[in-house]
């Protein structure tokens, strides 16, 4: 399992999920395979924008300025914050532009989760996995270069549990991703609750 992922299963204990499931509306494990599905493709598709220097620069700058880590020290009075889901609004825009679209409604369709629901968790989970990225830049003293490098490592590692599911973010979204979603399965958070 890549090192962010990893972080942000020591962070999204049963307690945050119980939390976000009841702010959605929805049931726990609904809202878990939505979050199985949406930790790995933020991360994957902060890797593919770092391949740009200009935007690992600026990615770097904000991370930097904006995420220091400071969210996860208290997790479950910042997820549901106004000031969290509209920062969320804003590195969504960025980081998936023209595909958020395709991403929210890939995640509601395979996990039964509403597109709305699933947009609020995006911008839930952004602002925690742009906290997590910058843990590692304070932690390992990454400029550019070494963000890069780093979203490198962990896009490859995320693309191949991935699988098809990765095409959100390359295609127009009509592709079938259900089979995907389920057999991610418990490879990411139901696996690191299970063991809590």
């Amino acid at each position: 399992m890549s090192d962010l992922l990893n972080m942000l299963a020591g962070q999204l204990g049963q307690q945050n999920v119980q939390q976000i499931s009841h702010t959605l509306g929805a049931d726990q494990s609904t809202t878990e395979q939505a979050i199985n599905a949406a930790l790995p493709l933020l991360i994957n598709a902060l890797g593919r924008n770092a391949e740009s220097p200009a935007e690992a620069q600026a990615l770097t700058h904000a991370v930097k300025r904006d995420h220091d880590g400071s969210i996860l020290d208290n997790l479950s009075s910042q997820l549901t914050q106004q000031s969290t889901l509209a920062d969320g609004n804003a590195i969504l825009g960025h980081v998936l532009g023209a595909k958020r679209n395709n991403v929210e409604t890939g995640i509601s369709q395979a996990t039964g989760l509403d597109q709305g629901s699933t947009s609020q968790l995006l911008m839930m989970l952004a602002p925690v996995v742009l906290g997590a990225l910058g843990k590692q830049q304070q932690q390992q003293g990454l400029d550019a270069d070494g963000i890069a490098g780093l979203l490198k490592q962990e896009r490859q590692e995320t693309e191949s549990s991935l699988g098809g599911f990765a095409r959100l973010l390359d295609l127009d979204g009509d592709g079938d991703v259900s089979d995907d979603i389920i057999n991610l399965g418990t490879k990411f958070l139901g696996g690191w609750l299970s063991k809590r």
